[in-house]
């Protein structure tokens, strides 16, 4: 369990702070003036429905790995360590063949004010669309691997994904609408290394896991 704690809470913290999960939300607060308490509830709803997608769909990946990992229960200690390595590599080859563009869904604020000019629903609407639709893959794979420790283990991820992400996209808008350029600037390395980083993260822990069972 401690294995799910540990990656879920690594692999969170990277996803929130990537500038295009955040970016966008905090230059629309500012250009369209909102309070600081509208701005921590839009954050708050586009972060659910961002992670609502990605643990729906992975919670039915880790059902996947839960009932292969029944099936095959002899070598489960042997193949979760496995794949986790064999995804960290996946993704880290798939960062470095592609660097150093973008990974996920880049949301424009600009396109959405335009687009959205009508009202704040709008805008919201724009926002919490787009990032619906872009669910977090690396912490999908993460899924499929801790379907061994079964459902405890696959609403443990779900539960901390989902606080974590918030929680860190809250903390990061509000600290990002009085020093917005500085941290974007800061923190925009995770934007075009987000699958190396995710990859390394995951090599870790399954190195780690062959030793440790934890």
């Amino acid at each position: 369990m401690i294995r799910v704690i540990l990656g879920g809470l690594l692999l969170s913290i990277t996803h929130a702070l990537i500038p295009n999960h955040w970016f966008p939300v905090a230059t629309v607060s500012i250009a369209e003036k909102w309070t600081r308490a509208e701005a921590m509830k839009i954050t708050a709803l586009i972060a659910f429905l961002h992670t609502l997608s990605t643990i729906v769909i992975g919670i039915l990946i880790g059902f996947i790995g839960f009932k292969l990992g029944n099936a095959v229960e002899i070598v489960a200690s042997i193949y979760a360590p496995t794949i986790l390595i064999g995804l960290g590599l996946i993704f880290v080859i798939m960062n470095f063949r592609k660097s150093p563009h973008h990974t996920h869904c880049h949301v424009n604020p600009e396109q959405i004010q335009e687009a959205s000019k009508k009202s704040k629903t709008a805008i919201i609407t724009a926002l919490g669309t787009m990032m619906f639709f872009s669910p977090c893959i690396e912490i999908e794979a993460y899924y499929f691997t801790i379907g061994d420790t079964g459902w405890l283990g696959i609403i443990t991820l779900s539960v901390i994904y989902l606080v974590v992400t918030i929680l860190a996209m809250m903390l990061i808008v509000d600290l990002s609408r009085k020093s917005l350029d500085y941290l974007n600037k800061k923190l925009h390395f995770l934007e075009h290394y987000e699958k190396a980083i995710s990859g390394v993260i995951l090599i870790m822990l399954g190195i780690i896991s062959f030793f440790i069972k934890f």
